[in-house]
């Protein structure tokens, strides 16, 4: 029996509010790559349906994440950019604290988010980019501890923003 898209969207909100009733603990399930694989192949049609609505809705231009906050906690959508600049804005402080070349990997890693979304940002070639090996790549960000430990925060930082 067809539905309607917006019957769709309504089964895609209430399974993903079934899985992770807060936005806070969707975010903590979205930093972390197995647990977000988790959460996502548990959603109608095996997660593809996110894809589906970001598509229906025209929403190409904005991560995964944005599309589902929106949808299951009505959360206001960002673009990939306006995320990227929202964190470099809204943590401008702990950036600023940081070693000058962690900083700039990690403003760098926020460019490669707002251009491909959260799949950059777990791709491991990302540290090979132009842009990030400028910044101070892997190296920079061992001077905070272990690199995927200052990426997650990152990450958390950047959804959070």
């Amino acid at each position: 029996m067809p539905v309607t898209v917006e019957e769709y969207k309504e089964r895609l909100a209430a399974r993903l509010v079934e899985e992770a009733p807060t936005l806070k603990e969707f975010r903590n399930r979205w930093v972390i790559p197995p647990d977000r694989k988790e959460l996502l192949g548990r959603l109608p049609d095996a997660g593809r349906s996110a894809f589906l609505v970001r598509a229906l809705e025209e929403m190409t231009d904005f991560d995964l994440y944005d599309v589902l906050a929106e949808l299951g906690y009505g959360l206001a959508p960002k673009r990939r950019g306006e995320r990227a600049d929202a964190f470099l804005y809204k943590h401008a402080a702990w950036l600023s604290g940081l070693p000058l070349a962690t900083s700039a990997t990690l403003k760098a890693l926020a460019q490669q988010f707002s251009r491909s979304g959260t799949d950059s940002l777990e791709n491991p070639q990302i540290f090979q980019t132009p842009e990030v090996v400028r910044a101070g790549g892997l190296a920079a960000l061992r001077n905070l501890g272990k690199p995927a430990d200052i990426l997650r925060q990152t990450k958390e930082r950047l959804f959070a923003a």
